[in-house]
């Protein structure tokens, strides 16, 4: 037995001990409480915690949003957060190793913030490209979720801070989400949808599952009895707490019988005062109200919130002291994924570009100066500083090289929130004009949700000032943007430019909260001369709904600007003549957010035409494409290099110019399928008909639809490009697991990811599995990955597990998995349609 395996079993045999004391503790605790204070405990005292109980030694469970960082109970950029790349991009990198180290860094951004449960990860599947929240989740293999699911889960509650993985189950799209009812088939619900959810409960034991909004076949997610208490509890085993998505809770007596512990957000919810009514009245038992409670004990008694207990994971081997920004740099370049890297006029690639040959470097593009590093919604964090891409190739060129930016394209309908030269802070004002509260500000954009600062309550505010100094760079017209519902006065250097109350905007009040109606006013400023800037804003409503503060109001500005024209015609003018042109297109907030769904997969503005323009101009263009889900890149033939970032994280720029220069190999592999065209793409409807969504695709989405679909994506799932080449050259199999051998056969070290696929070996056109032809089977699917590095020259081995369930379907008659046996061709393959290497196995 090797050290490591010794120390797996003392972990294994100390979490066994620390379970019984945490049930016995519960136990004790629970006897202690009355009817009352049981069903509080149930129901959120705001919006992020769960109310203390000093008599028993309970504190205060504190839950924050996370995946890519954590933000706290406050939604403010007062308490800086690390933000990693997204979860798209965290898939991309294949490797559930990277993905536990950035658990261990959110369990320590946790601790330091006081968080005990993290609201991620989002394992909901990419079913459609239209899927607007897409960039949150992970991929569109249930497999390859599951794994870096299991991993970030297992990272962050090493960190003895929990989890929730959310959100269970069907909800794949934004539109109508909190009522629409998913109608999905047996078969696929078990074996795509649910899938993901189970791996992680066997392999992660999670703390914590978030249950979705939406239904699925006609009951709402927070209220099914089925699939949370005789699956997940029953037949999966979980053990830990069900909470709610925030406001999801509709119904105390359904909710509770339906597995629901905990209500989100408090203070009135359905539980609480509710469910103890409802015990009185002999709706529902006591004893139902006791098993829930028991859940949440035992989730504080693993975190640590439950005195006299000790918490799940030892203090003393908490991972601590992680470098956040190495972390987020570090997965940044791991996941970018090279779609294209031709030969040019000398006959290599044109990527990596050697520092040593450039004298001049054109960068192109608004995002290469403002890089969207995150995706909106729930997933935002604030950053402490952000790496954009010029600032992350001008510190990273030689000494001598020039660089040159233009640009370009604009691609945001909204002017982008005042940054550069502004320095801000935001203060709290009562009537009489005192100061409540005073916190910095690292942008225009002023965002609440959940709690004021320490100081401010409603009953005392009236109005809020975004204020400090403006020193702009340019002279000319400066375009300022004001927006918010309620009274907005913009005044700057003395001289009010905007002064009027703006009514909310459309009939959906949550989304006027988040994206009200933008007014712009144009500026006269000289280049270097300071002066002072003050947004006022008197909110129409202090919260969502009364026990939610919010706020939401801000300040965008931008420089003056040349006509659209007139600035693709400068940028044509920077890239031509230099030795590379780096051209950053970006999606907006305003077409890939949480909320909505997309309409369609163009890059907005003229990006697409800057492209075309500079690569006529440049036979050394690189596009960086900046979005976290797929776009169409009608371009892609006429550029040399095209390298996918997704959304990078707070160190975009930094891990950019290691790619670009060769500091690092772009270690991505495509986790979603990248079409071509929108209406290539074989699933397209994400908006319900009658309050309904059929699943009528059943198990064909992703690459197992495009398997069978007339057209072919621009690039296949698992694609990606590095700096070497790989020449696979055996492939060993047992029906229990598979061995890869090859050789890096280029001129570099690098890393390549063996992908196995699992195919039936007679499947014929109709995808029928072997001996059981009436069951409907995908050409083949997703059973193993593996990442090795090797260096010039060297062979090695991938020694990959192929896991029973691969063989296994879900028999909608049995209500239970079943095996198919048969002969199957496992395949070694670089991409779904790259296969390198075949043998045949036969399972019993």
């Amino acid at each position: 037995m090797t050290d490591h395996d010794t120390d797996r079993r003392s972990d294994a045999q100390s979490a066994h001990g620390r379970d019984a004391v945490h049930h016995a503790a519960v136990e004790t605790a629970l006897a202690a409480l009355d009817l009352d204070t049981k069903a509080g405990l149930l129901s959120g005292q705001d919006a992020w915690t769960l109310p203390a109980i000093p008599e028993i030694g309970l504190r205060s469970l504190v839950m924050s949003d996370g995946p890519v960082g954590v933000r706290g109970q406050e939604w403010s950029a007062a308490d800086p957060s690390v933000a990693l790349p997204s979860p798209t991009a965290l898939a991309a990198t294949w490797d559930p190793q990277l993905a536990r180290t950035a658990g261990h860094l959110l369990a320590q951004e946790a601790r330091r913030k006081g968080v005990h449960v993290l609201l991620a990860p989002t394992v909901n599947l990419h079913r459609s490209p239209l899927g607007g929240r897409h960039f949150e989740c992970y991929s569109e293999d249930p497999h390859l979720t599951g794994v870096i699911g299991a991993g970030y889960v297992r990272g962050v509650q090493e960190g003895g801070v929990g989890t929730t993985v959310k959100h269970f189950v069907g909800n794949d799209a934004e539109t109508d989400r909190l009522t629409v009812d998913n109608r999905i088939a047996p078969r696929p619900l078990h074996e795509l949808y649910l899938a993901p959810f189970e791996h992680i409960v066997e392999n992660a034991r999670p703390w914590g599952i978030m249950t979705a909004y939406n239904q699925v076949n006609g009951a709402t997610m927070t209220e099914h009895h089925h699939l949370v208490n005789e699956v997940l509890r029953g037949s999966w085993g979980f053990d830990g707490v069900n909470v709610s998505d925030w406001t999801a809770a509709r119904d105390t007596v359904r909710a509770l019988n339906g597995g629901l512990d905990v209500a989100m957000p408090g203070p009135r919810t359905v539980f609480g005062d509710r469910l103890a009514a409802a015990v009185r009245a002999g709706e529902v038992t006591e004893s139902a109200v006791d098993a829930a409670v028991r859940r949440v004990l035992l989730l504080a008694a693993r975190t640590g919130c439950l005195e006299g207990v000790p918490a799940a994971v030892d203090p003393a081997r908490v991972p601590q002291g992680i470098d956040g920004r190495a972390v987020a740099r570090e997965i940044a370049r791991s996941s970018f994924v090279l779609l294209r890297n031709e030969p040019v006029a000398d006959g290599r690639p044109v990527l990596p570009a050697d520092p040593a040959a450039l004298r001049t470097v054109a960068v192109i593009g608004a995002a290469a100066r403002d890089a969207r590093v995150l995706g909106g919604g729930s997933a935002t964090v604030f950053p402490e500083a952000v790496v954009a891409p010029l600032e992350g190739l001008r510190a990273a060129l030689p000494e001598g090289v020039t660089l040159r930016y233009a640009v370009g394209a604009e691609p945001r309908t909204r002017v982008p929130h005042a940054r550069t030269g502004f320095a801000l802070r935001t203060r709290y004002l009562a009537a009489d004009g005192r100061v409540l509260a005073e916190t910095p500000q690292s942008d225009g954009k002023v965002q609440l949700i959940g709690s004021y600062p320490e100081g401010v309550g409603r009953a005392e505010l009236a109005a809020v000032e975004l204020t400090g100094t403006f020193t702009p760079q340019a002279t000319g017209r400066h375009v300022l943007a004001v927006s918010g519902t309620g009274a907005l006065r913009l005044t700057v250097a003395g001289q009010v430019h905007f002064d009027a109350d703006c009514a909310p905007d459309g009939s959906d009040p949550f989304e006027a909260f988040m994206h009200p109606a933008e007014q712009r006013v144009e500026v006269p400023l000289t280049a270097g001369e300071q002066v002072d800037v003050t947004l006022r804003f008197v909110p129409r409503s202090l919260g969502l709904g009364d026990d939610m503060d919010a706020l939401n109001f801000s300040l965008g500005h931008a420089e003056p600007q040349q006509a659209p024209d007139a600035e693709i015609e400068e940028a044509v003018r920077t890239a031509a003549g230099a030795d590379l042109a780096v051209v950053v297109v970006a999606t907006t907030e305003e077409v890939e957010s949480e909320g909505f769904d997309r309409a369609d997969l163009r890059l907005p503005g003229r990006q697409d035409e800057l492209v075309a323009r500079v690569a006529a101009a440049n036979p050394r263009t690189v596009v960086v494409v900046n979005s976290g889900s797929p776009v169409e890149l009608p371009w892609r033939e006429q550029v040399p290099a095209v390298l996918l970032s997704w959304f990078p994280g707070q160190e975009a720029g930094a891990a950019l110019a290691d790619v670009l220069l060769g500091a690092a190999e772009p270690g991505g592999r495509l986790p979603t399928t990248w079409p071509a065209r929108l209406e290539d793409a074989p699933v397209t409807r994400v908006t319900p008909e009658g309050g309904q969504l059929d699943y009528t695709e059943g198990l064909f989405i992703g690459y197992r639809a495009w398997e069978r679909a007339a057209a072919a994506p621009a690039y296949p799932f698992g694609h990606g490009l590095g700096y070497t080449d790989w020449e696979y050259e055996s492939l060993d199999t047992t029906p229990d697991s598979v061995r890869v051998r090859l050789r890096n056969t280029g001129q570099r070290a690098g890393r390549e990811v063996v992908q196995i696929y699992l195919a039936p070996a007679d499947s014929g056109p109709a995808g029928a599995a072997p001996t059981d032809r009436d069951a409907a089977w995908p050409a083949r699917r997703l059973a193993g990955f593996a990442a090795v590095r090797a260096a010039p020259g060297e062979s090695v081995e991938a020694e990959i597990a192929l896991p029973r369930r691969m063989f296994e379907i879900w028999d909608e008659t049995a209500g239970a998995r079943r095996l198919i046996a048969g002969d199957y061709t496992v395949e070694a393959a670089h991409s779904v349609a790259d296969r390198r290497l075949t043998a045949e196995i036969t399972v019993g």
